[in-house]
């Protein structure tokens, strides 16, 4: 991981035409290479973070940057994980991973390595002819990632994309992020309401108050070289999960932080 800032937001307040302050003053960079987790109670903010970086609303007031960068448009370069599947129920595996290189114009035939590359990242290739309906929630998620992957994105946002699944397919989803993290070398920003899980997954967490959201601490996650097969019953794990839940307990207790 560098330390080098892929994207800024400086001083941004998000607020929708209903009223509703979603934001106020947020401040958050995302560092290259990082796997970032935002951490918060429900409403507090976080998809909407993801929705200013991805492009898809903008800023009441501040600013979302890309320091070093002359594009306007970041679009091409964010892949993006909901958390719903939302997979097109008449299409095949293949043809739903197709969908993000089919809108920017890339032909079924001139996709077809990218699909099959997309895919084996994610251990389906062998159910790219598979429709939806044939498949598990967990595997449904993974065609999800997939599909984020195929336009090789250089910052992948995850908007909890494991909360509907049962713990064991979480856990070994989880796992596989963390590999396909190491492969990819990608940026990831990760939106979740569990402590263990942005524990186990976080270079850094990042705990938001309650709306309108601000960073009220960044805690610096475990080392890498720590997280292996046996992190998950560690004491460094347990430590780390007990230092997050105290700062998002107190930060909960507070309330709206001035």
């Amino acid at each position: 991981m560098t330390a080098s800032t892929l994207v800024s937001l400086n001083q941004v307040s998000k607020v929708f035409a209903n009223g509703v302050m979603a934001l106020d003053r947020f401040d958050l960079d995302v560092r290259q290479g990082e796997f970032l987790s935002l951490l918060g109670p429900s409403g507090c903010g976080k998809s909407t973070v993801l929705r200013l970086i991805a492009g898809l609303t903008e800023p009441t007031s501040g600013s979302v940057t890309w320091p070093g960068s002359f594009d306007a448009d970041h679009r091409s370069e964010i892949g993006f994980v909901f958390q719903e599947p939302t997979l097109m129920p008449w299409a095949d595996v293949a043809d739903n991973v197709w969908l993000p290189l089919r809108l920017r114009g890339v032909s079924r035939k001139e996709a077809r390595e990218r699909i099959a590359e997309s895919l084996a990242l994610v251990g389906l290739e062998d159910f790219a002819k598979a429709y939806p309906r044939e498949l598990s929630g967990g595997m449904k998620m993974r065609v999800s990632i997939a599909r984020a992957l195929s336009v090789k994105p250089r910052l992948l946002l995850m908007d909890e994309p494991f909360a509907a699944l049962d713990e064991i397919t979480r856990f070994k989803l989880n796992d596989d992020l963390l590999k396909l993290k190491a492969e990819l070398n990608c940026t990831i920003v990760f939106v979740t309401h569990s402590i263990y899980e942005s524990a186990y997954l976080s270079n850094r967490i990042a705990v938001l108050t309650p709306r309108p959201g601000r960073v009220v601490a960044e805690i610096p996650g475990a080392p890498e070289y720590e997280r292996g097969s046996d992190f998950r019953t560690s004491r460094a794990y347990a430590e780390l999960c007990r230092h997050v839940s105290q700062i998002l307990t107190r930060n909960l207790a507070d309330g709206s932080l001035s």
